[in-house]
């Protein structure tokens, strides 16, 4: 017997049920290569980096940015890249926000991503992340699966490219049961395909997943300030339309075959 609930399912933009983002530590000039690759195949990357490090001759001067990351993420990843659980909560806090203000600064936009120093981090440390304007913490390590995270302060990743790409990637691009969303998070340094001498692990891996119809390329803050848009969203009661309170649309998938687009500010019929 047919229900009368209305089966209402959050998408991604556009409708789609499939993220790929990318997260790339340390801003060391093969960054340069790496963005480039990413551009040409319409790929979007969050790029952590240290302010208190310019001058390195290894790492991109931060002049470079804004032109360089353009359309891309810039997220803290410290001050100096101390490894922060061994270090005062104090001066923990003091890293991550002096690196903000660095990198704010230089982009021009709020800068609320983190990637943990070493992959160092804590109960203590994740929890006084919101108060500083933290948005998510990256963590190290790989999931091999497809799951959005159940909390964005100890996110990790799909797999590093070093493990198992080319495979979790076939997998990602086959995905079809619309009733999941599927997220897929590659993380690394890029001075690592120098120093491995593998480019073409990361050349064939966008070559296979870019410029697809079916996959949303988004930055990791663009992921979670979106499934904030999907967790603002007021439904009525029956289901028959719902209220965006937010800028962004919100794009929802009814009874398995209509795709709307609720805009933001505005209430949306359903049914």
């Amino acid at each position: 017997m047919k229900t009368n609930i209305t089966k209402i399912y959050a998408c991604f933009p556009g409708g789609k049920h499939k993220v790929l983002t990318m997260s790339y530590d340390d801003g060391k000039h093969e960054d340069r290569r790496l963005v480039a690759l990413f551009n040409q195949y319409g790929i979007k990357g969050t790029f952590n980096v240290n302010s208190g490090l310019e001058g390195d001759p290894v790492r991109i001067p931060q002049a470079e940015y804004k032109e360089l990351y353009k359309g891309h993420e810039v997220a803290c990843h410290t001050v100096s890249h101390p490894t922060i659980e061994r270090c005062p909560l104090p001066l923990v806090a003091q890293e991550i926000i002096e690196d903000r203000k660095k990198l704010e600064e230089i982009m021009g936009y709020p800068v609320r991503g983190l990637a943990y120093p070493n992959g160092s981090h804590s109960p203590q440390i994740r929890a006084m992340l919101p108060s500083l304007g933290i948005r998510y913490g990256r963590i190290v390590g790989n999931s091999d699966g497809f799951s959005m995270p159940e909390d964005f302060m100890s996110w990790k990743a799909t797999c590093h490219h070093d493990h198992n790409l080319l495979k979790l990637g076939e997998e990602f691009v086959n995905l079809q049961k619309k009733q999941y969303l599927y997220m897929m998070y590659v993380w690394g340094h890029s001075y690592e395909f120098t120093k491995n001498n593998n480019w073409e692990v990361m050349e064939d891996f966008c070559k296979l997943v870019g410029g697809r119809d079916d996959i949303w390329y988004a930055t990791n803050i663009e992921i979670v300030d979106y499934m904030d848009v999907v967790k603002a969203a007021q439904f009525a009661a029956d289901g028959s339309f719902v209220y965006n309170p937010c800028v962004q649309s919100l794009w929802l998938c009814v009874d398995d075959e209509k795709l709307i687009e609720a805009k933001g500010g505005e209430v949306t019929y359903l049914v």
